[in-house]
């Protein structure tokens, strides 16, 4: 069995009188991927929002790597190596391509407000890495050819691609993916199944929220479903596909 990578302990979150996570606990081990499902409102972006430090959880905990995880903010979840994208693209819509990944790099870099200032040979190379590395990931995702336009003149899913490189800028050892997917058509998708698997592959555990099924039971090791911020399952793919309470979320009304 795979070591553990990210154990969530009861995690609950409440907003006013609504229970959005009701202690919810799963266990991420390195290098798999991981799929997150429900129905809509079931609390999946609100568990990611708690992982990546966008909201404090009212009850329970995160440990990542054997620690327990102290994100009270994203950049600290990024520092601490989880890296995320949004289910509405986050760009910087005015940047150019290869901009948007640079930023995403800032996080492990070293040069400060003195070294930008008086622009010496250490922060010169620095600045040189993270325009070579931002290189680098575009070709990865596919987009390198885009290198210089406006992010918001990318196509949607290039867009997509484009936030998944900036997420692996922060060089994570988990990368939480909030609906990837959402708006592409079947080429899009089938291609971001090879570049998912790809970033699997390349060492990194990946976390998917994603609401075609076929693609998570198609590419996820292990899938856990939320229904009403509680979680009713977590196994593989095959047996959470037959699984009566997962069914009954789906479907509605009683399996029998």
């Amino acid at each position: 069995m795979k070591p553990t990578l990210l154990i969530a302990n009861a995690i609950s979150k409440q907003f006013g009188g609504v229970k959005a996570l009701t202690d919810v606990s799963l266990t991420i081990r390195k290098g798999e991927i991981y799929g997150l499902i429900g129905p809509n409102g079931a609390g999946k972006t609100t568990f990611f929002n708690v992982l990546t430090g966008l909201y404090h959880p009212n009850g329970g905990e995160l440990l990542f790597e054997g620690y327990k995880l102290r994100a009270s903010a994203p950049h600290l979840a990024a520092q601490s190596g989880i890296a995320r994208t949004f289910q509405n693209i986050r760009l910087f819509s005015n940047m150019t391509a290869l901009e948007n990944v640079m930023v995403g790099r800032h996080v492990r870099t070293q040069a400060g407000v003195v070294g930008a200032v008086l622009r010496d040979p250490q922060t010169r190379r620095e600045e040189a890495d993270i325009h070579r590395r931002a290189e680098e990931l575009l070709h990865y995702v596919g987009v390198a050819d885009r290198a210089n336009d406006l992010a918001k003149h990318l196509s949607y899913g290039d867009q997509r691609r484009l936030e998944i490189a900036r997420a692996l800028a922060t060089e994570p050892k988990l990368l939480a993916l909030d609906e990837p997917a959402a708006g592409m058509n079947a080429s899009e998708t089938a291609e971001l199944r090879v570049l998912i698997e790809g970033i699997r592959n390349d060492g990194i555990t990946v976390l998917l929220i994603e609401h075609d099924v076929k693609l998570v039971m198609g590419l996820c090791d292990r899938v856990a479903v939320l229904d009403y911020g509680v979680k009713i399952c977590e196994d593989v793919p095959a047996v959470v596909q037959k699984n009566p309470k997962v069914i009954e979320a789906y479907l509605g009304g009683s399996v029998a």
